[in-house]
Formats: C-alpha cells, sequence, structure tokens
C-alpha cells in the first residue's frame, strides 16, 4: 500500500523548479493522518475517555489526600481548648 508521502513524492517529482525531488519535513512520522475506521475512532475515544476518567480520580484523591493533611496540620497546631471547649460532651 503507497503511502500519501510516496504518492506526493512521485506527484511533485516532475514539477519541481529546481530539479530536487520533494523531501517531507517528518519522515515516517508520528501523526497518522489516514482515515481511520469508525469502530477504531470509537475504541480510541473510548480508551481517551476512560484514562480522563481515571486521570480526574486520581486528581480527587490527590485533593483529599492534601485537604486531610492541612486539616491533621491544622488540629494538631491549634488550641485544644478551641477545639473541646470544657462541657463539650454534656449536650
Amino acid at each position: 500500500m503507497a503511502r500519501f508521502d510516496e504518492l506526493a513524492l512521485a506527484y511533485t517529482d516532475a514539477g519541481s523548479a529546481d530539479g530536487e525531488a520533494y523531501k517531507p519535513i517528518v519522515k515516517g512520522g508520528m501523526v497518522d493522518t489516514r482515515i481511520k475506521p469508525y469502530n477504531e475512532q470509537q475504541a480510541e475515544k473510548a480508551a481517551r475517555a476512560e484514562q480522563t476518567r481515571v486521570y480526574r480520580r486520581n486528581q480527587v484523591f490527590g485533593l483529599l489526600i492534601v485537604s486531610a493533611a492541612i486539616l491533621a496540620w491544622w488540629l494538631w497546631h491549634t488550641n485544644p481548648k478551641w477545639i473541646f471547649p470544657p462541657g463539650w460532651w454534656r449536650w
């Protein structure tokens, strides 16, 4: 199967002004420019959605850990009489 770069090279060889063949900037590039089948597009979309879900879940857990650490530090460094005033258990 011919790649687009090869087809572009064959097409532009005859029409180049300086006689040099067209050389793509990125050879064998990282970007997949072909039109993908619908099933493959949906599979990639589902994989991205799952990756985003896991990323957001990890963000929430990280924020909970940070907030728990701040709360623990605050409780440890505050006056105990402000947290537990005299007679607080007699409600």
